[in-house]
């Protein structure tokens, strides 16, 4: 009877301590993660091979971020991209089609090269933008001087 006592108490403090355990992989950045082999983890990127299909991994997300804004889906030939437009921690998940073992999954930390990266591009763009207009201006108000001054002429 001692030991029936002792087996059980021992159960149950052994039990305690994993009843609110979670696999390594289970959040990630705040994200949950479907079950599947971690391939490598990093502070800044999680890589799992999952035995889900696409769809059903993509539809997994759907249903995680469903009501949440600024996400964006993105359909490509070879792999879905779940892109986060907001102040998340995690930046994109992406969701490879065909994959040898199961379907590949990669989250990815946000990242300040990414943030400068957009901002230099969007400069950038803002002077091309301009410097086209200033062409255009340009040439547009040359040939209107010369039809101006072509038909000062034969008057």
């Amino acid at each position: 009877m001692k030991r029936l006592i002792v087996l059980i108490a021992t159960l149950c403090f052994g039990l305690i301590g994993t009843a609110g355990a979670q696999p390594a992989h289970e959040d990630f950045l705040g994200l949950p993660v479907p079950d599947g082999k971690v391939q490598k983890r990093t502070d800044d990127r999680l890589e799992i091979i999952s035995s889900m299909t696409h769809d059903q991994v993509l539809a997994y997300y759907q249903e995680k971020l469903e009501g949440e804004k600024d996400i964006k889906v993105r359909d490509w030939s070879d792999q879905s991209y779940v892109e986060d437009d907001s102040n998340r921690p995690w930046h994109s998940i992406t969701i490879d089609k065909e994959y040898k073992d199961g379907t590949n999954i990669v989250i990815v930390r946000d990242n300040w090269t990414w943030i400068i990266g957009t901002l230099i591009l969007r400069y950038i763009g803002v002077f091309v933008v301009l410097l086209v207009l200033l062409v255009g201006m340009t040439v547009s108000g040359k040939i209107i001087s010369s039809r101006v001054e072509k038909a000062k002429a034969k008057k």
